[in-house]
């Protein structure tokens, strides 16, 4: 069992940066692969950013590729989401969620295991 709780979240201008965590609960954290997620009103969720249990090895929306960065601190059960250059429709409610190794970068929320509650993150023009 793990349980997710996503923090960092705000309001912000287009250009500007925000780290969002996810810190996790559960003996198992490190043997679970991430992803960050996010959803707009209106909108499905969509896959952001994803990484496996080692932090060996990293995935990317093309959306976000070169302005976000994904990283994970397994003593700290804690996963993160550098998110810059931000533009206004970046603005959503990010997730953090985990899933097994084998599903690592996988785009299909249905492959994830565990969900946190969300973090909002709004972007001004």
């Amino acid at each position: 069992q793990v349980q997710l709780v996503e923090t960092g979240g705000g309001l912000v201008q287009a250009g500007g940066s925000l780290r969002l965590s996810c810190a996790a609960s559960g003996r198992t954290f490190s043997s679970y692969a991430m992803g960050w997620f996010r959803q707009a009103p209106g909108k499905e969720r969509e896959f952001v950013a994803g990484i496996r249990w080692s932090g060996g090895r990293t995935y990317y929306a093309d959306s976000v590729k070169g302005r976000f960065t994904i990283s994970r601190d397994n003593a700290k059960n804690t996963v993160y989401l550098q998110v810059g250059s931000l533009k206004p429709d970046d603005t959503a409610v990010y997730y953090c969620a985990a899933a097994p190794e084998y599903y690592s970068g996988s785009y299909y929320p249905g492959n994830y295991n565990y969900w946190g509650q969300g973090t909002q993150v709004t972007v001004s023009s």
